[in-house]
């Protein structure tokens, strides 16, 4: 048997070597960036229709990735089995679209018997492998190479370095896209309005600002203990301070209540304006829920103002807030 701390060490090698061999594959890709990836990003662009992604086992299921990476950054794009296209699915498939095919060898033999139909069609054909003297590179109008030196896989079977290639491939294609179409955070969001993410990228302060009688605020002109009450009826832990345009002056919190008793001042007679803090930090209603996290996060506060283009009062948030709203 083979002591545990030797084990340890085989397996952290095994795993370490994969993980080597693996990266030094996705490396490699670098070099191979040439005009044919250019082509690749302007077909693509060119495109009305969609780009139709294809290869069989392994090859398959990196497909299926790339597919929805494609779709989910602006790119239309769909996955098709190439042996159910054999078998109807190909009608999916129009002259308007382009045909992404994967195959490490380029050989596939279901990819190959439906890509003369695809060019009958009239799609464009980009196809990834690790041979572009295959049959399926001499055929496309595109060829990238993502070949590999060796596989990962010490018998040399299973597909790993060189289905790890091809997925980074795909993702610098669909990242490229992006950019080039100047897709933004706020597009992302609409194809993904589920979870977490969605409300973070769709969520606008003025969707769960206080409103109206739940914004705490006070004149200007009034006193400590003015405040005070506001404070306590709103349950914000603080109240704006406006002047008689309901314009924001300043802003009274617990924190500026603890370092107001420490000097044993007059509530009923103290002008709040002495003791508030001025130029408090305000966002606008339509930015993003989010962006108001960032601003209290980075100034480390807890609440925030909610003001017009006149910088007038309209409402207000905690972290409370966006926490119920599920923004953080």
């Amino acid at each position: 048997m083979i002591p545990q701390t030797d084990r340890s060490a085989s397996v952290l090698g095994i795993a370490a070597e994969v993980l080597e061999i693996e990266s030094n594959a996705v490396k490699r890709l670098v070099e191979r960036l040439d005009g044919d990836f250019v082509r690749a990003v302007d077909m693509i662009l060119a495109c009305r229709g969609r780009v139709v992604v294809s290869g069989m086992g392994k090859s398959g299921h990196v497909a299926r990735k790339i597919a929805s990476t494609l779709a989910s950054t602006g790119t239309p794009a769909f996955f098709v089995h190439p042996g159910e296209a054999s078998h109807g699915d190909l009608g999916m498939i129009t002259k308007e679209d382009v045909f992404v095919a994967l195959s490490n060898s380029g050989e596939s033999a279901e990819l190959l018997a439906i890509v003369p139909l695809v060019k009958r069609q009239g799609a464009k054909l980009i196809s990834m492998t690790g041979n572009p003297s295959s049959s399926l590179g001499l055929e496309s109008d595109v060829h990238l190479d993502t070949g590999v030196d060796k596989e990962a896989c010490p018998l040399g079977l299973a597909p790993t370095a060189s289905t790890t290639a091809t997925l980074a491939m795909g993702d610098a294609l669909a990242v490229t896209l992006l950019v080039e179409r100047g897709f933004s955070a706020e597009d992302f969001a609409f194809s993904h309005p589920g979870g977490s993410l969605g409300i973070r990228l769709l969520t606008h302060v003025s969707d769960i600002m206080r409103r109206d009688e739940a914004v705490p605020f006070v004149s200007e002109n009034g006193f400590l203990i003015d405040a005070l009450l506001e404070m306590s009826r709103k349950g914000m832990g603080m109240t704006a301070i406006v002047d008689d345009e309901r314009r924001v002056t300043g802003i009274y919190t617990d924190g500026d209540l603890r370092r107001t008793l420490e000097e044993a001042v007059d509530f009923r007679k103290t002008p709040v304006s002495s003791v508030m803090t001025r130029n408090p930090k305000t966002i606008a209603p339509n930015r993003l829920a989010a962006e108001a996290v960032q601003v209290m996060e980075q100034f480390r506060i807890t609440q925030i103002l909610v003001v017009d283009e006149e910088e007038r009062l309209i409402g207000a948030l905690n972290m409370h807030d966006l926490l119920r709203a599920k923004v953080i």
